[in-house]
């Protein structure tokens, strides 16, 4: 399965339109006003689906990420000094990126891969690229994507 990962032009706070292959918006991600990055996922429906919310007050940025209400795992940056590294406490995956944080590969326990993201360049707002394997996976995917943007947008 693959989606595309697009940042609204125009909006106070940080919204996302997610769409399919064949162009369909299947999700709306929409910032809310909170301490740190509150992000609420919406089905194409309009139906709340999860939320990436940052933890304030860490040394390093943690997000948990919450499937429905149910809090499901959090994605955590990692000291590193030339690839980004996160950790993740879900299903035993893990986030390898190239030094320019532009493409990422997420990873099961085993090293397969559950999904590559490659940030497209020459656009007006950040657009990814979401490669993902097996489409059960498309909307955990979608959280730690969303979780990564945020946390490299506060560093920046």
């Amino acid at each position: 399965m693959k989606l595309l990962f697009k940042q609204r032009f125009f909006s106070w706070f940080d919204s996302y339109d997610i769409y399919d292959e064949s162009g369909n918006i299947v999700y709306v991600v929409k910032g809310q006003l909170s301490w740190g990055h509150c992000l609420k996922i919406f089905d194409a429906n309009g139906n709340e689906a999860g939320t990436v919310k940052e933890r304030v007050f860490t040394f390093f940025p943690k997000f948990e990420i919450y499937l429905g209400q149910s809090y499901i795992g959090c994605i955590s940056k990692e000291l590193s000094f030339f690839k980004p590294k996160y950790s993740i406490d879900f299903n035993g995956w893990h986030v390898e990126g190239n030094f320019f944080e532009w493409d990422y590969s997420i990873l099961d326990s085993l090293g397969g891969r559950v999904a590559t993201i490659s940030k497209e360049l020459f656009n007006w707002t950040d657009t990814y690229s979401l490669d993902i394997v097996q489409n059960d996976n498309a909307l955990c995917v979608l959280m730690f994507v969303l979780a990564m943007d945020a946390e490299k947008c506060s560093r920046n």
